[in-house]
This record gives C-alpha cells, sequence and structure tokens, in this order.
C-alpha cells in the first residue's frame, strides 16, 4: 500500500482513535517516518479531534486545556486531517446514502411493476371467465335451438294443475329415438329441499314411468332439461317431489299435465 491509498483508506483516523493492532500501529509509523504527507495527515487528525473535542467537551480551565494540548502535540508520531482526506469520508457516505435512496426507489418501482402485472393478470383471468361464460352460453342456446329445430321431435304442451294453475312447461318427445327434453321456462323455482320430477305416462290403465329430475334447477340458464328416454309415453306429467325424487306421483302436487 503506497502513501496515498493509506491515507484515503481510513486507517489513520483509526490510528489516531487506538483502533488498530499493535502491529498495524507500527506500520503506521513506519510509513509517517518514510513519507513526510502521512505524518502530515496524521498531524491534520489529530488537531481536527482537539478541535472537535474542544468544541463539545466541558469548560477546562486554561491551564489544565493548555497541559493536555501541550501533551497531545507532542507526539511526534502523529498529525493533522486536511480537508481533501476529510471530504473522502463524506463521499464515501454520501454514495452510501446514494445507494440506499437508489435502492429504495428501485424497490418501489419493482413493487409498482408488480402490482400492474397483478392487475392484468386477474384481469386476463376474468376476461377468460368471460369468454368461457359465452362459450357455455352459447353452446346452451345452440342446444335448445337443436332441440326445438328438430322437426322429428314432438312438442307436448304441458298445462297448469290445481296446485299452480299459472304454471306451465313443454316437452319435446322424438317418438323414434324416445329421447325427452322438457322446457320448464313456465315452472316457479322449487322450495328448498324439493324438486321437480318427470313423469312418462300411459293413460289405460294410468302407469307412470319417472322420467328424471329437474336437479338445479335455479343454475340453468335456459331451463331446458334432458330426461331419461319414454318407451310409448301418452302423456307428459310434472310434479313436485322431496329432494331425491320419489317412487310414484304426488298427485296432490301435480303442477303440469299434457297429452302427446
Amino acid at each position: 500500500m503506497n502513501s496515498r491509498e493509506l491515507i484515503e483508506s481510513g486507517t489513520l483516523e483509526l490510528f489516531v482513535f487506538g483502533k488498530l493492532t499493535e502491529e498495524e500501529n507500527k506500520n503506521v509509523i513506519d510509513m509517517a517516518k518514510e513519507h513526510p504527507e502521512v505524518q502530515e495527515e496524521i498531524i491534520a487528525i489529530e488537531n481536527a479531534v482537539i478541535n472537535l473535542s474542544q468544541s463539545v467537551a466541558p469548560h477546562l480551565s486554561a491551564t489544565n486545556y493548555e497541559k493536555i494540548r501541550q501533551r497531545i502535540l507532542a507526539r511526534k508520531d502523529v498529525i493533522t486531517m486536511n480537508r481533501k482526506s476529510s471530504w473522502t469520508s463524506y463521499i464515501g457516505w454520501a454514495a452510501a446514502a446514494v445507494f440506499v435512496i437508489g435502492f429504495g426507489l428501485q424497490y418501489m418501482k419493482l413493487n409498482e411493476s408488480q402490482t400492474a402485472i397483478d392487475k392484468l393478470s386477474n384481469e386476463k383471468s376474468s376476461m377468460q371467465k368471460s369468454i368461457v361464460d359465452l362459450e357455455f352460453e352459447k353452446q346452451e342456446a345452440e342446444t335448445v335451438l337443436a332441440v326445438v329445430r328438430d322437426n322429428n321431435n314432438v312438442q307436448v304442451a304441458l298445462g297448469g294443475q290445481t296446485v299452480a294453475p299459472t304454471a306451465y312447461a313443454k316437452a319435446y318427445y322424438n317418438k323414434e329415438t324416445k329421447e325427452v327434453y322438457i322446457d320448464a321456462s313456465g315452472l316457479p323455482a322449487p322450495p328448498e329441499g324439493k324438486v321437480y320430477q318427470v313423469w312418462g305416462l300411459k293413460l289405460e290403465p294410468l302407469t307412470p314411468q319417472s322420467i328424471g329430475l329437474l336437479e338445479n334447477f335455479t343454475a340453468n340458464n335456459t331451463k331446458l332439461f334432458k330426461v331419461d328416454k319414454a318407451e310409448d309415453a301418452e302423456a307428459f306429467g310434472i310434479t313436485l317431489e322431496p329432494a331425491g325424487g320419489s317412487e310414484s306421483p304426488t298427485l296432490e302436487q301435480l303442477y303440469t299435465l299434457g297429452k302427446v
């Protein structure tokens, strides 16, 4: 290490404050003997310490102060901290402060960027969900149109009965495939714990056959339900039954009925 590097390293300040090891102290003293600028820097540091101490220390009598001052200045291996060396320390602290502030700004920008990314991600997820919902609605609409437009389907009007005179429904019955679709848009939402049950009927003698439940009634936007096949049905009826359905129709809860 040359004299300039030693002066700018901060080692001389530690030397003045007695924070170096014996070996390090010896190295500094040797450098001060060989290089006058090192000796001058040490004296400058000590003078700065003395001046600082004088400004903050309790009042001392002139006699005591002069004794202490003379003892400090009597040392031959020590000297001053010039303004250039002092600025080195200040520049170091300033650089550290700039680094901390810069790091903080970068961290804030990173957080802002992450927030923006999260917002865009949420908006993308919401948009994707909307697209999926629209696709489902499109498929449901296409299913309804296909059933209604199928010339092989017989449309059977199911009129309201005593328990619900204003209720109505439609059955789309394919006599060849025996498939049945129920349009339940004219039925009120079933009470909690209840479910609509569809029956295929033979009239003579009256023989009901359960062909399915209209489950998830509220969630079905189109209110079009595909139920089980009906073999040679002559009429269709819909009753309100306990959740899970019944083995035979509850006639007191017959909502709609219609003949094929």
